[in-house]
């Protein structure tokens, strides 16, 4: 399934995907796509409802983040070698995770804002992994059981916030709208292999960064059955798993977006996003 919320900021509709690419309303069926709906439970009955008896959404509505409510943010950093590589950083030994605050979480097609004092916003296309299912201790063999769906993200980060500032990387990485989400949650059973998906951004029509989930350090299966053994993961949590290379930081000399660009981010099977970078008002 592909599920969405759809409908101006704040006033989302929960919306299912039909066979012909509409989306229908299930706002008769739940209140949101968040932890309630999105456990193992839930998902099985919204799967019983034939799309075509719900009523279609207007097209040309705003999509919002597909996941709401959202409990935690969970990043991963330098997951892919070459990434790291051309950040001049040591390849991890263990999963690094800084988190995101909630309130950078945005619509996939939403303005990207430069906050005020920004010279460094960078780019960063990642897999989103959705949890469905209540996690603590899992092992790796079953971690993949407690994913409710994969969706696109763009870890967009503020660099010299991110490193120049001191402190730790969430502040260049939670500025308002560095959290795109979306278009669309698909449900895990429709993506077999979460490491066979081949993942790009592209700046201003260029292609900027291109790279497969198969080439990540840590597996998805590795990062949920680390972060399981330091907290509890709940229904809901959404965690961005890293970035391959390609983004501005790592180019000479380093690249960096500013208003006007159009940055959009594509996973396999996930969909796209788009957002133009506009100054903060």
């Amino acid at each position: 399934m592909k599920l969405a919320r759809i409908g101006a900021a704040g006033r989302e509709r929960p919306a299912i995907m039909d066979a012909n690419g509409q989306w229908r309303d299930l706002g008769g069926q739940l209140s949101d796509i968040d932890g309630a709906a999105l456990t193992e439970a839930s998902l099985s009955l919204i799967a019983g409802i034939d799309p075509e008896t719900l009523p279609l959404l207007p097209e040309g509505q705003r999509i919002g983040a597909c996941v709401g409510n959202v409990g935690k943010f969970l990043c991963i950093g330098l997951n892919y070698r070459d990434h790291a590589e051309e950040a001049g950083m040591p390849i991890p030994e263990h999963p690094i995770l800084f988190l995101k605050a909630n309130s950078a979480i945005c619509g996939p097609q939403d303005d990207l804002i430069l906050p005020r004092g920004s010279e460094a916003t960078d780019w960063e296309v990642e897999l989103g992994v959705v949890i469905g299912r209540t996690c603590k201790y899992v092992d790796e063999a079953g971690a993949l059981a407690h994913v409710a769906g994969y969706c696109v993200i763009n870890d967009v980060s503020e660099r010299h916030f991110q490193t120049g500032l001191t402190g730790q990387w969430t502040k260049g990485k939670s500025c308002d709208s560095f959290g795109p989400i979306g278009p669309w949650l698909v449900t895990a059973d429709e993506i077999p292999d979460p490491q066979a998906l081949a993942l790009s951004c592209n700046v201003n029509g260029i292609t900027r960064q291109g790279g497969n989930t198969g080439t990540m350090i840590f597996s998805v299966a590795q990062i949920i059955s680390h972060l399981s053994q330091l907290m509890t993961l709940h229904p809901g949590d959404v965690i961005s798993t890293g970035t391959p290379p390609g983004v501005g930081m790592g180019m000479k000399p380093p690249l960096y977006l500013k208003r006007g660009d159009v940055v959009e981010c594509a996973i396999e099977g996930l969909g796209a996003q788009r957002q133009t970078v506009v100054a903060d008002r």
